[in-house]
Order: C-alpha cells, then sequence, then structure tokens
C-alpha cells in the first residue's frame, strides 16, 4: 500500500473506535475481563507449579552411621554418597549437633535434656543429611545408602515421598488443565464480542464492496481495530493482574515469610508481554475472521 493508503487505513481504524464507542468499550473490557482471569488463573499455576518444586527439593534421606564407625572416616564416606544417582549433597551431623537441635526444638523445656551432653548418656547417633536432586530419587538412594559400609540404618518413609509426588503431581496436571480450558474459553468469548462489532458495521462493509473496493482494503481497518482492541484489552488486564500480585505478594510474604512464592520479576514482565501477544492475536484474529462473511456481497 501507498503511505496515504494506510494513512487512511489508520485513521479508519481509529475512526471506528470512535464512531463505536460503546460496543468499543464492551469489547476492550471484555478482552481485559477474560484475559485478567486468565492471568490469575496462570500466576496461581505457576506459583503451584513452583511450591510443589521447592517442596519436592526439600526431601531428604537420613541415613545413620554406625557407631563403630571412625570419625576420621568421614570425609571419605560424604564423598561417596555424593557420587551417588541422584545425591544433591551430604552433610554430616555430629551426635552433639543433633543434641543442641533437639533443645532448641524443646525451647524453655530443653532442660529435660540436661545430663545428655555426656558422651556416655547422649542416646542420639551420628548422621548424614542427604539431600535430593529430586524426590523420584528417593528410593533408588535409600537403598544404595543402606549398602555402604559405616551405615547402619537409613530413614526416608518412602509412603511419604510417594504421597508428595502423587501431590505434586495432581497440582501441576491440573493447573495446566485450568489453564488450557480458561485460555480456550476466553478466545471464543473475545472472538464473538469482537464479531459482534464487525456485524454492527457490516452495511458500511457491503457499501465498500460495491463501490469496488478489494477485500484487503476493506479488511485492513477492522484488522487493526480488532489488533487495538485486543492489545487495550491486555493493557488493562495486564496492569490489573501487575497492581494485584504485587499486594498479593507483600501481603503473604509479610504474613507468611517462609511460603515459596515467586519474586515479581521477571514474572510479571512475561506475563505482560504473554498478555498483550495474545490480545494482538486474538483481537486481529477474530476481527479478520469475522469480516470475511461479509466481504461476499
Amino acid at each position: 500500500m501507498r503511505a496515504n493508503a494506510w494513512g487512511y487505513v489508520f485513521g479508519e481504524a481509529l475512526r471506528g473506535l470512535w464512531r463505536n464507542g460503546f460496543m468499543s468499550l464492551a469489547s476492550i473490557s471484555t478482552v481485559a475481563i477474560c484475559l485478567a482471569v486468565l492471568a490469575i488463573i496462570l500466576l496461581v499455576a505457576v506459583n503451584l507449579q513452583y511450591m510443589a518444586s521447592f517442596v519436592e527439593s526439600q526431601v531428604e534421606i537420613v541415613a545413620f552411621v554406625d557407631s563403630s564407625h571412625d570419625r576420621a572416616g568421614v570425609p571419605a564416606l560424604t564423598e561417596r554418597i555424593e557420587a551417588l544417582p541422584g545425591v544433591a549433597q551430604a552433610t554430616f551431623v555430629t551426635r552433639e549437633a543433633a543434641l543442641e537441635r533437639l533443645k532448641e526444638q524443646f525451647g524453655e523445656h530443653r532442660d529435660l535434656l540436661a545430663g545428655l551432653e555426656d558422651p556416655e548418656t547422649n542416646p542420639l547417633r551420628d548422621s548424614f543429611e542427604v539431600r535430593l536432586a529430586g524426590a523420584e530419587y528417593a528410593r533408588s538412594v535409600a537403598a544404595e545408602l543402606e549398602r555402604l559400609e559405616g551405615i547402619a540404618e537409613v530413614n526416608h518413609r518412602q509412603d511419604v515421598v510417594d504421597r508428595l509426588l502423587a501431590i505434586t503431581a495432581a497440582v501441576r496436571a491440573g493447573g495446566l488443565g485450568l489453564v488450557a480450558l480458561l485460555a480456550g474459553a476466553t478466545v471464543f468469548i473475545i472472538s464473538n464480542t469482537i464479531r459482534l462489532t464487525v456485524f454492527a458495521r457490516r452495511h458500511q462493509v457491503g457499501i465498500m464492496k460495491l463501490v469496488g473496493a478489494t477485500d484487503g482494503f476493506i479488511r485492513w481497518p477492522f484488522f487493526l481495530e480488532g489488533l487495538m482492541l485486543g492489545v487495550l484489552g491486555a493493557a488493562v488486564a495486564g496492569g490489573a493482574a501487575w497492581m494485584g500480585y504485587d499486594l498479593v505478594v507483600e501481603t503473604l510474604s509479610a504474613a507468611i515469610p517462609f511460603l515459596p512464592i515467586l519474586e515479581q520479576r521477571p514474572l510479571l514482565l512475561n506475563l505482560m508481554q504473554l498478555l498483550l501477544a495474545l490480545g494482538a492475536v486474538i483481537g486481529a484474529v477474530g476481527s479478520t475472521v469475522s469480516v470475511r462473511r461479509f466481504l461476499r456481497v
């Protein structure tokens, strides 16, 4: 197209937005509401995924050292444990350190443990706290630890690990399924809303067709108008989601500081880009598909 033709196209698209003020506002509001709900579901889904991964990363196996094992051999035993497939880190905890932890857990009642500091009376054992690369390695790592010389007992609660894996898998599947379902519903609603704006101007399309305007010349203003409607609605949805997520993160961080939540950046920047792209595509495609039927005059 020539420059003056592009000027007409852009001008006609802007005039269309202005002339159909109420319908344009309704379309922008529909896009904003649908994409805002989609943004909320996406934020919840990615945070549930993050929490599930965080919980899985905290799964540990405790391997108790044989009482006859000399502490001088601890570094070599540590290397052997960390060399096992699926092991991220192995930390040696002396029985004295374990007793101090226990006292901290007892808090003001720590006096009940008085007298256990003596090696002869301390009932606790030296141990290794083994952090896994993933919860799925728990069974195999536990089996390998039981075979190591110097390890007397392994505590890993496989039933709890299996339950955790089942829950996290359900969370991931449910989150992805909900996002996909809502995304499909959002596309359907927005496309039909934009179709109504095109339908309201079907007579204009018919007149332009009858006076010899090409299909492309007629389609471009509607294409740009739909694109602008989608982008404006997405910008409103993205701004609302950004402010809402900031508020939620600040509130939860103050109330539950240990709760794992994704930081605002780059999460919100990526979300804003996704919403703008999705709004533009839905708006442009929705208007293009909708105007096609009115070009057959």
